[in-house]
């Protein structure tokens, strides 16, 4: 299956997609290239955002070039989130243990990373709207469904691999 797909299918039924892509021996090889991927795409999805931020600096004589404002975008996003997103997976294996999965680290790490590829298309959408429309009712209203596409997918897919009856390695 293509990720694409696997993308889109994950909207309907992520547990069966997770662990399709666990059995199929998925590792964290395949993991960090989700994280990376999501990353790169998250820093795409905020530059309209941010050329709107350049150019209504320059109506006001203020010179804040896109590229000025694109390099701590990118810094954050693609050099440090990866960080965090670590971190958070190690959390979230830890709490999920606290209340009786028998997953390992890797199906933490594997259950956020791909909920975050999979929320990238939502994020990309509503970059959009953050660039061409700017603050307001639709902004609220895309930033309500990132997080709750996010939230939808990672919660399945931590119960997908975590709470599994057989442990893979």
């Amino acid at each position: 299956m293509s990720t694409v797909s696997a993308i889109l299918r994950s909207y309907r039924a992520p547990r069966e997609v997770m662990r399709a892509h666990r059995a199929g021996g998925a590792d964290e090889a395949l993991g960090l290239m989700w994280l990376f991927i999501a990353c790169i795409l998250f820093f795409v999805a905020r530059l309209p955002e941010l050329s709107r931020q350049s150019h209504f600096a320059s109506l006001e004589g203020r010179e804040e070039p896109v590229a000025s404002l694109a390099l701590p975008m990118f810094y954050g996003t693609v050099l440090l989130a990866p960080l965090m997103f670590l971190l958070l997976a190690a959390l979230s294996h830890l709490v999920v243990k606290a209340l009786g999965a028998k997953g390992v680290w890797l199906d933490a790490r594997l259950a956020l990373f791909w909920a975050l590829l999979c929320t990238a298309p939502v994020v990309l959408f509503q970059g959009l709207i953050a660039g061409f429309v700017g603050p307001g009712p639709g902004m609220n209203l895309a930033s309500v469904m990132v997080f709750l596409a996010f939230l939808f997918l990672w919660i399945n897919n931590l119960i997908a691999l975590e709470w599994r009856k057989e442990a893979l390695a």
